[in-house]
């Protein structure tokens, strides 16, 4: 009945008992729990200022070059570039902040 009315959007069966169980068992929220293990320092605000200092000396630079430059993986240097700094390649790095 329930796929019925939602259609692909249903949980599955096991997912409702896994929710019911939860709930029984005195859960009250369905917020994601702390979870245990070492948060992400990978962006971090000291990695984030050396590419956006490496970045201000040289805004052609690619995220290869940068990577190695500063020993950081090329998909941290990619986050870092395009989530934390605002800004995508073109032929230089531009900010997207500003367009």
């Amino acid at each position: 009945m329930l796929k019925k009315a939602f259609g692909v959007d249903c949980l599955s069966d096991r997912q409702i008992f896994r929710w019911h169980k939860a709930f029984a068992e005195g859960r009250e929220e369905v917020n994601d729990e702390n979870r245990a293990g070492r948060p992400s320092t990978s962006s971090s605000d000291d990695n984030v200022k050396l590419v956006r200092d490496l970045l201000n000396t040289d805004r052609r630079l690619s995220v290869r070059l940068i990577s190695e430059t500063l020993d950081f993986t090329k998909t941290i240097v990619h986050e870092i570039v395009s989530e934390s700094l605002g800004m995508r390649k073109a032929k230089k790095w531009i900010s997207l902040n500003k367009i």
